[in-house]
């Protein structure tokens, strides 16, 4: 299954201090309907790390159904424990999820070589196809080009999404693995290189609420259309610099919330916005005609 474009790591909506199953439902007929390649649930932007493992699982049923196959599914089921993490990979595949998304075990700063042995394991455990994730600014732990390459020899991990923002480190996992593994930018800002020296997509946080602009730039960066491709890029990068004025998924829930998508609600310990930063953010929302002016 070869997974490329604009794939969406989709915002969990809540309500009352539980998911907004209609909401949920709302946002993935949105993405589709805008030409997102593939939806991603229970990663950080859906705030997997204050989901019990009961709404995780209602999450992901929820988008399986709601798209209907029309794209594919990649479900966050990584955990810092390797035994949760094929539980959670476990009951993913088992509600139809396409394909999971694993993020390197944080906290725990495992090496090089737990590292591989946790993704050895879920991949000799669990029977589908398995994303790696590598975003140091999280998990205090950088999965290096020559783990990638041992793992990529394990026929069900076919991909990495690449959040290290090293392009040399992209680069390395390129030319060592080949053909083995798709690399993924887990970074919009660095979509446009991460294709250019080879990746096949992006993970995005900003395509939940410009989905129509990040599978542009993904196809023309696909399609080898770089001067169009570099000029988008640079019309929106700073909406990228906005969506990062707070912890993600602050910013682009609220963006949400202005849009009139979902309610205004998170999980602590996240928490609404702070006044001078939702200030300057309606004003980059206006300017990218999200809202009103």
């Amino acid at each position: 299954m070869m997974f490329s474009g604009s794939m969406v790591a989709i915002v969990t909506p809540f309500h009352n201090g539980a998911v907004d199953e209609e909401k949920l439902r709302q946002l993935v007929k949105f993405q589709i309907n805008k030409g997102t390649s593939a939806i991603v649930p229970c990663g950080t932007t859906g705030e997997s790390a204050t989901l019990t493992h009961e709404e995780h699982n209602q999450v992901v049923s929820i988008i399986v159904d709601a798209v209907g196959k029309k794209v594919p599914v990649i479900a966050g089921t990584g955990s810092n424990s390797t035994k949760e993490a094929i539980q959670l990979t476990r009951r993913a595949r088992d509600v139809g999820a396409d394909a999971a998304l694993l993020i390197t075990p944080y906290y725990n700063k495992p090496t090089q070589e737990g590292l591989f042995q946790h993704y050895k394991a879920v991949a000799e455990t669990v029977d589908i196809p398995l994303i790696l994730y590598n975003v140091p600014g999280r998990t205090s732990v950088n999965m290096l080009p020559q783990t990638v390459e041992r793992l990529a020899q394990f026929d069900n991990i076919v991909g990495i999404k690449e959040a290290s923002g090293s392009l040399s480190q992209v680069t390395e996992i390129l030319q060592r693995c080949k053909d083995a593994i798709i690399v993924l930018s887990g970074d919009d800002a660095l979509t446009l290189p991460i294709l250019a020296v080879g990746g096949k997509g992006v993970i995005s946080v900003a395509a939940n609420i410009i989905p129509g602009r990040m599978a542009e730039l993904a196809n023309l960066c696909l399609q080898g259309e770089w001067p169009k491709a570099k000029d988008l890029n640079l019309i929106l990068c700073p909406l990228f610099q906005a969506l990062f004025y707070e912890t993600n998924p602050i910013p682009v829930k609220t963006a949400l919330f202005l849009m009139g998508m979902i309610r205004d609600e998170f999980r602590l310990p996240l928490c609404a916005m702070s006044d001078w930063n939702l200030s300057k953010f309606k004003e980059m929302l206006v300017e990218y005609q999200l809202l009103p002016g």
